[in-house]
């Protein structure tokens, strides 16, 4: 749904109107409150004191009203709030500011604006920082940077970091480069360094523009002014892996390895739960350039590339292979144990893309070794990275372990293994997979299933497929339409003659799945409309099956795409089994008068139809074209023509034509 954007008054230049007041500048300048606020790593603001008075009382009765929708009578208690006799502060209107930047609320706060315009009400840094939150998550990301821009040009206003942080974080929400760039520019000319939020909120850009390298610029930037610390780390491994770098993200966590064995943690939790850097946020460079060292670990000596910064007690720890095995079991029940799990299973679906299931093996075996416990995220990646390679038997195997650890396997799990057991055509442990499979929000592995059916001819399975794909409101994509033609296009078996009570069986299936096709909003694809065609082809539909390939010109002619040979060679291949071989010539002219370049496919089936007409000039003709674009005869070709000559008895130019053949 449109969301209907309710115009309001630049902040800024109500602000300049303000400014332009000489009471109106004494009160910025002048009564400018400095409030004491304490800001943590993990971007929260804590509010400073405030005098119990009637003011508070009113500010939480309108946030009350506001949260009950009584939108009238918050108004009407906002006008109270102004009335009293005492100046208003900052602080009186602070909790009413939260609320708009927590719901958020950017219509009364241009209400309660109005009242600081009113009232000349003096503002500090944290009343600044929950109005351009409030703002950002209202949407309104212009009037927030002009509202950054206004605390940055005037004098005695000090915008502190925790705006500019805020407004990156929106602008990385709502994905606008155009605004982060204003909002870095401003930064840039006022002078205004970076905390490890700042470069946190980079990262989600970085990522969001899929921009490899400015992730690298980061790292670079970021390893010049901050020394490593787990939770930075876990922010730049995710960036790496969600832009396949995977060997940035592995090089990465084995910094982070190297951080937790040597017991340099710093990861604490929230009261709500969140976890955070505990370490001052006091830049601090790494010590020298990011080296190598080499760590093994298990029982095995398995070697890893390990790299962090060089320092001393690091090395120390990581030189003998008993130093590092368990090494974290102390750590078993600290939040930093979730931050590595995470950053492991990060890296393990990365593999999962690259289809490097050895590095995959070889990360579980050292999540093992550290006394990582594996999560059902992280198996859900590893059997994606291993069982491609490995078979569904190595799932299935997983699948044991899991149970036996009273562990959950997620719904893709279960879809990702039932792929594979399609694709090995174990219909059985395929469809009993997908039946565990609760929520799907792709066809994909579906579709696995009704492939299989296709080859292993069992339409009665894909029926019943279908079935689950409806009680699950699963919508079907082009490539379920696509198998559906193939499955159920054509009645007869293989081989067999179709009958008018087919071919009205059939005419009837093929309209069924157009009708949803429309339904679904789904137009045919190439393959498609080929698997359509084939189908009235198999049945001896030839009316029907002109038709449909005039439609085809129509409908890819329309979508400016190019209609290919494999389309016109399915038709040609049913005319000439048709025995409508002058159709198929006429067919064939078409084709190359419109400029689409036949395949050594196409020449094949002409030539073979030249053989059920008996015209070996005409075959001969087709051979000569299909050598000057380019194509050598087939076995295929070769056959055709004996066959011609084989009906003129003209034995000895088929024994020449065979002896031909055997030297190409």
């Amino acid at each position: 749904m449109r969301r209907v954007r309710i115009p309001l008054r630049s902040v800024a230049d109500t602000l300049c109107k303000s400014k332009s007041r000489e009471h109106g500048r004494r009160n910025v300048n002048g009564r400018l409150e400095l409030c004491r606020t304490v800001a943590t790593i993990n971007g929260h603001v804590f509010l400073g004191y405030g005098e119990e008075s009637r003011t508070k009382t009113l500010q939480l009765q309108i946030v009350d009203a506001l949260r009950l929708g009584e939108r009238s009578r918050a108004s009407r208690l906002l006008s109270d709030l102004g009335d009293g006799n005492q100046p208003l502060k900052a602080d009186d209107i602070v909790y009413i500011l939260n609320y708009c930047a927590k719901s958020p609320d950017p219509l009364f706060f241009m209400e309660t604006w109005r009242l600081i315009e009113e009232k000349e009400i003096g503002l500090n840094n944290k009343c600044y920082l929950l109005m351009v939150q409030a703002l950002c998550r209202g949407g309104y990301l212009e009037e927030a940077c002009n509202l950054i821009k206004f605390l940055g040009e005037n004098r005695g206003i000090y915008p502190f970091l925790s705006i500019y942080n805020s407004f990156l974080g929106a602008c990385a929400k709502m994905q606008t480069a155009v605004h982060a760039n204003q909002c870095l520019d401003l930064m840039e000319r006022q002078r205004v360094g970076k905390n490890e939020i700042t470069y946190s909120e980079l990262l989600k850009l970085a990522v969001w523009q899929q921009n490899l390298s400015a992730v690298h610029e980061i790292w670079k930037d970021y390893i010049k002014h901050y020394s490593l610390n787990i939770i930075s780390l876990r922010k730049f491994i995710w960036s790496f892996t969600r832009l396949k770098d995977l060997k940035s993200a592995y090089e990465t966590l084995q910094h982070m390895v190297a951080l937790a064995i040597s017991g340099k943690i710093f990861v604490s939790r929230t009261g709500e739960g969140r976890l955070y850097s505990s370490r001052l946020d006091i830049p601090i460079p790494s010590k020298g350039e990011l080296g190598s060292q080499k760590v093994e670990l298990g029982e095995n000596e398995q070697d890893f590339a390990l790299k962090f910064d060089t320092d001393a007690s690091n090395v120390e720890i990581c030189k003998s292979v008993s130093a590092t095995v368990g090494m974290l079991n102390n750590y078993k029940r600290m939040p930093v144990m979730k931050v590595l799990r995470w950053s492991f299973s990060d890296v393990i679906h990365a593999c999962a893309q690259a289809r490097d299931y050895k590095l995959a093996e070889h990360l579980m075996v050292q999540m093992q070794n550290l006394g990582l416990q594996p999560s059902s995220h992280t198996y859900d990646g590893f059997m994606r990275a291993v069982i491609p390679t490995r078979g569904f038997s190595a799932g299935m195997e997983m699948l044991k372990v899991m149970e036996e650890r009273n562990m959950k396997p997620y719904a893709s799990t279960f879809a990702a293994l039932s792929v594979q057991c399609s694709k090995a055509l174990e219909l059985d442990l395929a469809e009993a997979l997908l039946d565990q499979v609760c929520e799907c929000p792709h066809p994909y592995p579906y579709n696995a299933f009704l492939g299989a059916c296709d080859t292993m001819d069992q339409p009665e399975r894909a029926i019943r497929l279908l079935a689950k794909m409806r009680q699950r409101k699963l919508q079907p994509d082009i490539r379920t339409y696509e198998l559906l033609f193939s499955l159920f296009g054509n009645v007869n078996a293989p081989y067999e003659e179709g009958d008018m009570l087919s071919q009205v069986d059939s005419s009837k299936r093929i309209k069924a799945i157009e009708m949803d096709m429309a339904k679904n909003g789904v137009q045919h694809s190439h393959l498609s409309m080929k698997n359509l065609l084939k189908a009235l082809g198999a049945e001896g539909m030839t009316r029907e099956l002109l038709h449909y390939l005039h439609i085809a010109e129509k409908l890819f002619c329309h979508t400016n795409t190019y209609m290919g040979a494999p389309i016109y060679n399915t038709v040609l291949h049913s005319l000439i089994e048709a025995e409508e071989s002058e159709m198929a010539i006429e067919i064939f002219k078409n084709m190359k008068s419109c400029g689409l370049q036949p395949c050594a496919a196409t020449y094949n089936i002409m030539i073979d139809c030249c053989s059920a007409m008996r015209c070996f000039k005409s075959a001969c003709a087709l051979v000569s074209m299909m050598v000057r674009d380019g194509f050598y005869p087939e076995t295929m070709t070769y056959t055709s023509l004996i066959k011609i000559l084989l009906e003129y008895e003209n034995f000895d130019e088929a024994i020449n034509l065979l002896d031909q053949a055997s030297l190409e």
